[in-house]
């Protein structure tokens, strides 16, 4: 049966969706024909600046000339090989991570996508603890794959069926919105994390194997957990016998100012997972672990051989986001537009009521929008607002499209942009609230 559903699948400039599975959120409501740096261009010749630095992974940009340059050359070599067959890039690549990470850290396994790195990481975890339970944030987001999806509480789960059985959720250190709360009404993270694990421990069957978490709580929020707590988190884990997994898709790589965002609190994961940045905007993605993990899960027989395990080409275009990182000093450049950026949206807060919160690291900031600020009551409606006005101004903004969170914007620019450019983009923010508002009052 035929249904015509025409109207809803034409974006407002006559874009033919019609074909699309609609799988999240709205279409863009233009064509992009092309992308360059900080900007991408739609079929009617409309320049976007680009603030998600496209699904938050393009962190040199879009088009970058060295990673260009990189693909045009690896194509014609090696660009793809039986899963079992190990190349130059491959090999390079692994030992070009863990020059980077703290020992233990130093057994690389390269994958596609951050889920499938999670999906790695969690099913490793399993297999050598001889455990199955897994602990994540009440706002996680770790992937739509099996045991990633799992492991996801921000969005997802209705509708689906059963998740595999052992997985808890642990309270959402969110000093802005806090549950437990000091005498001066911060937030009392140790009491709710001591909270948390009691009743994980309550329901757990002895069978705890890993916590997964984000440093920085991306699609949940842009939540940035207080200083302390990840380093009492990993005493939690250790005095269970528990793995500590962290998911860096977004925040590794230098785009929070420091090449890992663990390094903050002080911490080693026992696991770590990259995805997004590895590959600026291609599909790459790793699992990095101890001799000592990756030697008892080969004992055991870990098994995750994929179509594109140790594929060549993306390697070695992440070879080349290594190799520009490193030349072109982009962890000091992400601390410094990270600064240009926070001062911006502290600008704009001090302007307008209706921003509640500016809140991030280096080049990961997130604005929460309240109706509000003594309630903080959220501000969805607004922030989709302002969300279309910003593309009709041209500007990219991600509002985080979850229930109750429709207030929130993720600004996650590429590392490689201009200290103008963010002070553009800046500007359209800073008109497109202040018309939403008068537009709404």
């Amino acid at each position: 049966m035929t249904t015509d559903t025409t109207a809803l699948e034409r974006t407002p400039t006559g874009v033919d969706t019609r074909h699309l599975v609609r799988y999240g959120g709205q279409f863009s409501p233009e064509l992009i024909v092309r992308a360059s740096g900080s900007w991408v261009e739609t079929a009617n010749g409309r320049r976007l600046l680009d603030f998600t630095s496209g699904q938050m992974s393009a962190i040199l940009g879009h088009s970058h000339p060295d990673i260009v340059s990189t693909v045009t050359r690896q194509i014609g070599e090696l660009d793809h090989l039986f899963s079992g067959m190990i190349s130059p890039p491959v090999a390079d690549l692994a030992a070009r991570l863990a020059g980077t990470l703290p020992d233990p850290l130093e057994k690389v396994l390269l994958l596609s996508t951050g889920a499938e790195s999670n999906e790695a990481a969690i099913r490793m975890a399993k297999l050598v603890t001889g455990k199955h339970e897994i602990v994540s944030f009440a706002r996680s987001w770790h992937g739509m794959t099996h045991a990633a999806a799992a492991s996801t509480y921000s969005a997802g789960r209705t509708g689906y069926g059963p998740v595999a059985p052992g997985n808890y959720a642990l309270p959402t250190p969110n000093p802005y919105r806090p549950d437990f709360t000091r005498p001066d009404g911060t937030l009392d993270w140790q009491r709710q994390l001591d909270f948390g694990f009691e009743l994980i421990d309550a329901q757990s069957t002895g069978s705890l194997a890993a916590c997964i978490v984000e440093p920085i709580l991306s699609s949940g929020g842009v939540i940035v957990p207080p200083p302390g707590y990840f380093a009492a988190l990993k005493r939690k884990c250790e005095e269970r016998g528990m793995l500590l997994i962290v998911d860096e898709a977004q925040t590794g790589l230098c785009r929070t100012g420091s090449w890992y965002a663990f390094e903050r609190d002080g911490i080693v994961p026992d696991i770590l997972t990259l995805s997004k940045t590895l590959g600026a905007g291609l599909p790459l993605a790793a699992v990095v672990t101890s001799a000592e993990i990756e030697q008892a899960a080969h004992e055991r027989g870990y098994l995750f051989f994929t179509t594109h395990v140790s594929d060549p080409l993306v390697a070695a275009v992440g070879l080349t986001v290594l190799d520009v990182l490193q030349r072109d000093g982009l962890v000091t450049r992400a601390a410094q537009a990270g600064s240009v950026l926070r001062d911006g949206l502290l600008e704009i807060q001090a302007r307008h009521e209706c921003v509640g919160d500016v809140r991030g690291s280096g080049l990961m900031q997130g604005i929460e929008l309240v109706t509000d600020r003594e309630t903080k009551q959220g501000a969805d409606r607004l922030g989709a607002a302002i969300t279309a006005r910003c593309f009709e101004l041209g500007l990219h903004m991600n509002v985080v499209q979850l229930p109750g969170m429709g207030g929130i914007f993720r600004i996650a620019p590429p590392l490689t942009i201009s200290d103008d450019e963010l002070r553009t983009g800046l500007e359209i923010l800073d008109t497109a609230i202040g018309e939403c508002v008068c537009a709404a009052s």
